[in-house]
């Protein structure tokens, strides 16, 4: 086997790994898409459609795996590859991390129609439910472009998440405070916004990742927090 045809047979492996991380994140981010409009339309059907999809993004993740330990083996490569091989491990842990918080938002979903619960709540969860669904488009495009200036903006952007986050927390408190009728659907809001605070967690490790994927360095400064 000619060297030229061992590289060329190592450049297919490192897109078709890439290809792999691509479409977990489309998945990812169209659970995340219709987990919101599940929970905003109260479409129970659509939630368990939501539930049912994750399978696909865990069988991703497991190639992604697969593909890494091989491409180690059998590779030994350095440098930029070996970063953009190790980091894929990570890369996929996070996606697979979004998808599966999807899904617990729509196993939420499945059981609000059994409890009153204010539209005004809800609401509210789903304002920061589209705040963090932008962030991982963004970081999803810097993933697939490679561009690290915008996954650095959305590193920075953490700190809005946080600001709504708590928000939402003192808001749906409030409303179980008014009416003890609404501690049941508002319980499930309250896990529902955990859900996608993390969420908003992982696009920007998912960032963190791609700044020292592509440049070999780690951030330095602390992550923006809310006070």
């Amino acid at each position: 086997m000619t060297l030229q045809h061992t590289m060329k047979r190592f450049d297919e492996e490192l897109s078709s790994l890439d290809s792999s991380l691509s479409e977990m994140g489309g998945l990812a981010e169209a659970q995340l898409s219709d987990a919101l409009k599940a929970l905003r339309e109260g479409d129970t059907a659509l939630a368990e459609r939501v539930i049912r999809s994750d399978q696909r993004v865990d069988e991703l993740e497991q190639r992604v795996q697969e593909q890494v330990v091989s491409m180690l083996a059998l590779r030994q490569p350095m440098a930029t590859d070996l970063r953009q091989i190790v980091t894929s491990i990570k890369l996929g842990v996070a996606i697979e991390r979004i998808a599966d918080y999807a899904k617990n938002i729509s196993k939420r979903t499945l059981q609000l129609p059994t409890s009153p619960t204010p539209a005004r709540a809800i609401s509210g969860v789903d304002r920061l439910g589209r705040l963090v669904q932008r962030l991982v488009h963004d970081v999803l495009d810097a993933l697939a472009s490679g561009d690290t200036a915008k996954a650095r903006s959305v590193w920075e952007h953490d700190v809005e998440v946080d600001d709504s986050y708590n928000g939402l927390v003192r808001e749906l408190l409030t409303y179980m405070m008014e009416d003890a009728r609404n501690i049941g659907g508002c319980t499930h809001l309250l896990f529902m916004a955990k859900n996608i605070e993390r969420i908003g967690d992982h696009a920007t490790n998912i960032a963190e990742l791609l700044i020292y994927r592509h440049s070999g360095a780690r951030l330095e400064e602390t992550r923006p927090r809310a006070t």
